[in-house]
């Protein structure tokens, strides 16, 4: 970890291990109650939804991401970055992604929002 903040360490954290596929150790970072909001799924409530999700639901197989951003606000963070991995179906993906985490006042994650940068438009 780094030091720098106890929020930036818990997010350098968070892809630390959602690259590694340790999600029992990645739904500890979040609150009980927490919110995970991310495009083509219901919000996510609650550390049961989020470890089915992971361990589950989620497309990817496996794959890196890399942090191009951090910015830190009180108890929120906003990160830009790329990821690139497989998916469950063998296809590679590249993308680029936005990430917004709000901790609670023990540092664990209370609420997070995932944007993916598409040609949609």
């Amino acid at each position: 970890m780094t030091g720098a903040s106890p929020i930036q360490d818990a997010v350098r954290r968070y892809y630390t291990l959602v690259d590694a596929n340790r999600f029992d150790e990645l739904v500890e970072l979040f609150t009980a109650d927490a919110t995970y909001e991310r495009p083509g799924y219901q919000p996510l409530v609650g550390r049961g939804e989020l470890t089915a999700f992971y361990q589950g639901e989620r497309v990817i197989a496996d794959g890196r991401h890399t942090v191009d951003q951090l910015l830190l606000s009180g108890r929120e963070a906003a990160v830009r970055g790329s990821f690139t991995g497989t998916l469950k179906g063998g296809d590679a993906v590249s993308l680029r992604f936005a990430d917004f985490f709000r901790t609670d006042g023990t540092g664990l994650f209370a609420h997070r929002v995932t944007y993916f940068f598409a040609p949609l438009v």
